[in-house]
């Protein structure tokens, strides 16, 4: 097996550090993403330990603040000269009250879909460079259950519910990686993208957040019987650097198989419209480069 450079978003803890101590262990090079300097080396030592890898690095910089996201690609490619794997793992849901980023943005959107969208552009031409370039980008089935867009208001500024944002969100996440495969498809890249959910996992995803007393109760129930950390790992590892799935693109992965997504919402010119916001959102990051 190929020793890739990987990359992935919120590491310090939780699914992201089983991900990275499970690729580590592969004698992958591994850099994590936390936003915390502290956090991050202790969060790199563990992984080190863990896996017996010394070749692990790590880079700061808060996922919410656009000029952050491109500190960090900016660090990355100064410092290697591609990229393999990028994993867009960070994501959270948000408070009851409906918040917005430095940036104007609103919390959910900004974490879970500005940001993985902005750094993929910001990395895309270090992915190109390796032999196969991977993006794998953490979705969830709340994309079915949850999403409830409104095409017109996709920072929900009217009608701002977090369990509602945080699937939307998770759909956006889908559609903007199938809209990205079918344009590197079509200049025959040899980057693939694709998307998974990885269950529903014991980590403290969401345990900051204050969803309402319904949600929080029901949370802390559920927590008993929920997957590892090391278990919701397994498909973003399986996708990172499993060979069967070179050249696969485009797919949304459940326990490592290809699976349905909802076509509740789907049409080409509301995917569009997600990309097209998306994209002007996060310009003025892309066109100061």
């Amino acid at each position: 097996m190929n020793k890739k450079i990987i990359f992935i978003t919120g590491a310090t803890g939780g699914m992201g550090k089983a991900t990275a101590i499970a690729l580590a262990k592969m004698s992958h090079t591994v850099v994590i993403h936390g936003r915390d300097d502290g956090k991050a080396k202790e969060a790199v030592n563990e992984i080190k330990s863990a896996s017996g890898n010394p070749n692990i690095d790590y880079v700061t910089g808060d996922l919410y603040m656009m000029s952050d996201i491109k500190t960090i690609a900016q660090k990355l490619k100064a410092k290697y000269d591609h990229l393999d794997v990028l994993i867009n793992n960070a994501g959270g849901i948000m408070d009851k009250k409906r918040e917005v980023t430095q940036d104007g943005f609103e919390k959910t959107l900004a974490l879970n879909v500005l940001a993985p969208f902005l750094l993929t552009r910001l990395l895309i031409g270090h992915l190109k460079k390796s032999e196969q370039g991977r993006i794998v980008s953490v979705s969830s089935d709340a994309h079915s259950l949850g999403a409830k867009p409104d095409f017109d208001d996709i920072e929900m500024t009217r009608r701002y519910d977090p369990m509602t944002a945080y699937g939307n969100a998770k759909l956006y996440v889908i559609w903007l990686s199938q809209l990205l495969a079918a344009e590197l498809a079509k200049c025959q890249s040899n980057v693939t993208t694709n998307t998974l959910h990885p269950g529903a996992v014991k980590t403290s995803f969401g345990s900051g957040s204050n969803l309402g007393w319904f949600y929080n109760i029901f949370s802390k129930l559920a927590r008993p019987f929920l997957k590892t950390p090391e278990q919701g790992a397994k498909t973003a590892i399986y996708l990172a650097s499993a060979p069967e799935v070179s050249g696969v693109t485009g797919m949304y992965y459940v326990n490592k198989k290809v699976s349905k997504t909802s076509a509740k919402y789907y049409s080409p010119v509301n995917m569009t419209r997600v990309w097209e916001y998306c994209y002007l959102s996060t310009k003025k990051w892309v066109d100061a480069e």
